[in-house]
């Protein structure tokens, strides 16, 4: 699964109201080159959305974000997810999830919550909210003690800012919501994501000199 993400080297963070759009946002963001999705636990859809997903687009990796609570694990697992992420380190669901076998990234700023981490056999974490606590220069900066850890930072990353992170070895992936905004997902504007997410992947194949696969 990781090997997937690194691939793709983006993870859309999609916050969704309507689940009936979830699988054309997910064939959007598939073929402007981006194969994986984080749908979000910020809305009442995010199941039915995960669910959708899984059914409709079965080669997209779905996941499920913004997951704090057991009852939502269970429905993101319940939903088909194929990953968990959440935004702070929470051993009880890290160990549930792990029960369900289930890939899970918590949220981390602090090497003590890096080594907390790995002491759940952990060894890829969310650095978030990446833009509150200083960026690449942190993420280099927490790289260096822990060279087995991969990041995917996630919070004020755009199109403006993700080339810093690319250029990071240690990064996974870089999340946001830039190639698909909120906006243009109520406006079921899905050849604008199409579009976005083709930049998104153009842009990070010239910095890291790594071509997107349509399948990743």
């Amino acid at each position: 699964m990781f090997t997937q993400i690194e691939r793709c080297g983006i993870v859309p963070v999609i916050k969704i109201k309507d689940a009936a759009k979830a699988a054309p946002l997910a064939l959007a963001l598939k073929n402007g080159g981006v194969g994986v999705v984080e749908i979000t636990f910020r809305t009442a859809a995010a199941p039915d959305a995960i669910a959708a997903i899984a059914k409709e687009v079965p080669d997209m990796l779905v996941g499920a974000g913004t997951v704090l609570t057991q009852e939502q694990l269970k429905d993101a697992k319940d939903a088909g997810a194929r990953f968990i992420v959440s935004p702070g380190l929470d051993a009880g669901i890290v160990r549930q999830a792990q029960a369900y076998r289930l890939p899970v990234i918590p949220g981390v700023v602090t090497p003590s919550e890096i080594c907390a981490a790995l002491n759940l056999g952990l060894t890829a974490v969310k650095f978030f909210p990446a833009a509150n606590y200083g960026g690449a220069a942190t993420v280099k900066a927490l790289a260096a003690p822990f060279g087995g850890v991969r990041f995917v930072p996630t919070g004020g990353i755009d199109a403006r800012n993700a080339e810093e992170y690319w250029k990071i070895p240690q990064v996974l992936a870089v999340g946001g919501s830039w190639m698909a905004p909120e906006s243009l997902i109520d406006a079921g504007d899905f050849a604008a994501i199409e579009r976005l997410a083709a930049e998104a992947a153009a842009l990070r194949a010239r910095v890291t000199h790594r071509n997107f696969n349509p399948t990743c």
